[in-house]
């Protein structure tokens, strides 16, 4: 890991109408848009579901690493973050995370370790500490047969 401060670069560019490019060097850009609920199209990321999405991301990235760091075996896990956007004296701004996370174990794995991690990895994403709102982690662990 390089020492910090890290500094990510982003930059996004639009015309009157239409989606919004974002792009950061060396990577592909992305088309983003309003989210349904303000009137966008649907078919594009949008800033929330971007958020959303980094913190599904940062949780398994960070399990990835735990997860090595105490040489624990699992064969997949699978993260979905459902954020609740409230207006809240006069602004919105996002004041839930649900965190639903699905572990499966190689074999008979263990099942209290494994949540012991996934906890520890919630407690550790950057992205999450990054954010307010309140923060839940729903866990389910299951064993491949």
């Amino acid at each position: 890991m390089h020492p910090y401060p890290h500094v990510y670069r982003v930059s996004a560019k639009a015309v009157l109408s239409g989606n919004v490019t974002v792009e950061s060097p060396g990577l592909p850009p992305l088309q983003t848009a309003p989210p349904v609920e303000f009137d966008g199209p649907g078919d594009a990321w949008s800033p929330e579901t971007l958020l959303c999405g980094a913190i599904a991301d940062c949780f398994i990235l960070t399990f990835r690493a735990v997860a090595r760091a105490a040489k624990f075996e699992w064969s997949k896990l699978e993260c979905h973050v459902d954020g609740t956007l409230e207006r809240v004296e006069g602004v919105a701004q996002f004041t839930k995370y649900a965190v639903h996370v699905t572990l499966t174990l190689a074999g008979n794995g263990d099942e209290a370790k494994a949540k012991s991690l996934l906890e520890r990895s919630e407690r550790g994403c950057l992205i999450s500490n990054s954010v307010r709102g309140e923060r839940t982690l729903y866990m389910e662990v299951l064993s491949e047969v």
